[in-house]
């Protein structure tokens, strides 16, 4: 790293939480053996509790092969305060994590995912957190890679980052809404100001400055190079994307709660979890539709 990009990653990884947050986050770190855990998403700048809270378990051991991260859910009472917490949690080595956010893995999700803010709310000891610190600033490097490549031939840096984050969701299975992009820079404005230009400084993109735009100098073979990185992974993304639905379907740890949470959220009808329904979710699904239309036919 270089040192602005260096301080960047520091102070962002660093950034005060909810000590809710921080509970839960030492609670599941300790119980997965994890080396860190990292905190993202929505509730991260909120501040929230509300909703699902994302957490991302980096544990020790060599580089998953296969499918990966693996997800669960999980609820219970804050310690602290009492209050209902549920989180959404991802679990996946560290070794795997850095080679997801450095480009060399086929994967387009953790690079494009922690360019975006994110903080490190419980990590096992420095060394630990010091090699979260150098994937999170891999991650930028690689997406600023990227962005000079598929942005403008000179702009300001938001058009760089729009450049690379709509590219991103079309090459994955999302339904986001067009302009999602716009929603990322706007809802970040402090994060984004300034990171293009230490993560190309760090990642050796030469680039002119004219204080206000920036005009990327990458050599026409170096840029075929990086759009054929991209195209690759680009063709695969929505078939990796939907590979890891199907495998969730069968291993998303407390799922069933997680969608009794979501049926109660969205429509207001609470559905029992019993075992049989735990242990079934695929034939339970009928009945639990079933109740849910009975229950919202029901005069008020």
């Amino acid at each position: 790293m270089n040192e602005a990009l260096e301080t960047r990653v520091s102070a962002m990884l660093a950034r005060e939480v909810r000590p809710e947050v921080v509970r839960q986050a030492q609670v599941l770190g300790e119980e997965a053996g994890a080396l860190a855990v990292l905190f993202y998403g929505s509730n991260l700048r909120t501040g929230s509790l509300e909703g699902v809270l994302d957490y991302y378990a980096l544990l020790p051991g060599p580089a998953e092969t296969g499918l990966w991260p693996r997800v669960s859910y999980r609820e219970w009472d804050d310690a602290g305060t009492g209050e209902r917490l549920r989180a959404k949690f991802a679990e996946m080595s560290l070794a795997k994590f850095a080679e997801a956010a450095s480009g060399r893995s086929l994967d387009t999700t953790i690079w494009a995912r922690f360019v975006q803010p994110s903080a490190m709310v419980w990590a096992k000891d420095e060394a630990a957190a010091a090699a979260v610190r150098e994937a999170i600033a891999e991650a930028a490097r690689t997406a600023a890679r990227l962005a000079a490549a598929l942005g403008p031939a000179k702009g300001q840096p938001d058009d760089y980052w729009k450049a690379l984050f709509r590219a991103t969701y079309r090459a994955e299975l999302r339904v986001e809404a067009p302009g999602r992009e716009n929603s990322i820079l706007a809802a970040n404005p402090a994060h984004f100001d300034g990171l293009l230009r230490a993560a190309l400084v760090s990642a050796g993109v030469p680039f002119r400055d004219d204080g206000g735009h920036i005009a990327p100098q990458i050599e026409p073979g170096e840029r075929r190079a990086i759009l054929n990185w991209w195209n690759k992974r680009r063709r695969l993304g929505k078939a990796l994307n939907a590979a890891r639905l199907v495998r969730a379907n069968s291993t998303f740890a407390g799922a069933p709660q997680y969608i009794a949470w979501k049926i109660e959220r969205h429509t207001g009808v609470a559905v029992e979890v019993t075992p049989w329904r735990e242990k079934h979710p695929l034939l339970a699904a009928p009945g639990v539709l079933w109740k849910v239309w009975r229950s919202r036919r029901k005069p008020g």
